[in-house]
């Protein structure tokens, strides 16, 4: 396994991401009476800062659909977790507009570069540019 597994952590992001399902309106338990599902979702609540007491609930009412789900959402958060240590492994984010990101993609695509190498491709050339227009100056 590439991410260290934090027992305490992950009980906090299990109970956030079920306390987030359950405000949505989602069904968190497997229980189809809705007097005991917003029993357990009670319950659930008062455990914030418990872990064995999360996982213990998770194991014994958690719903069957949301079972994959939830473990997908908790190795996610891990991988993010850690890669947000290191600089060089921190995702970054910029917001493009949509035309903007269609001509990026294309040229991505046809240089055969991901979107971020195709940036840098973009970048070296304009700097380039700007370096031979101010030999020309000189």
């Amino acid at each position: 396994m590439k991410y260290q597994k934090l027992e305490n952590q992950e009980a906090q992001w299990k109970w956030l991401y079920l306390i987030k399902k359950h405000r949505n309106g989602e069904q968190i338990t497997r229980y189809d009476e809705k007097s005991l599902n917003n029993q357990c979702a009670e319950n659930l609540f008062s455990l914030e800062n418990n872990a064995q007491a999360i996982e213990n609930w998770v194991e014994k009412h958690l719903s069957l659909d949301l079972i994959v789900k939830l473990d997908q959402a908790i190795r996610a958060k891990r991988k993010r977790f850690f890669n947000a240590e290191h600089v060089h492994t921190r995702k970054k984010s910029i917001d493009l507009d949509y035309a903007v990101w269609r001509k990026l993609a294309d040229y991505a695509q046809k240089k055969n570069l991901t979107l971020s190498e195709s940036l840098i491709d973009l970048m070296e050339k304009a700097e380039g540019s700007i370096s031979l227009e101010k030999q020309n100056d000189l």
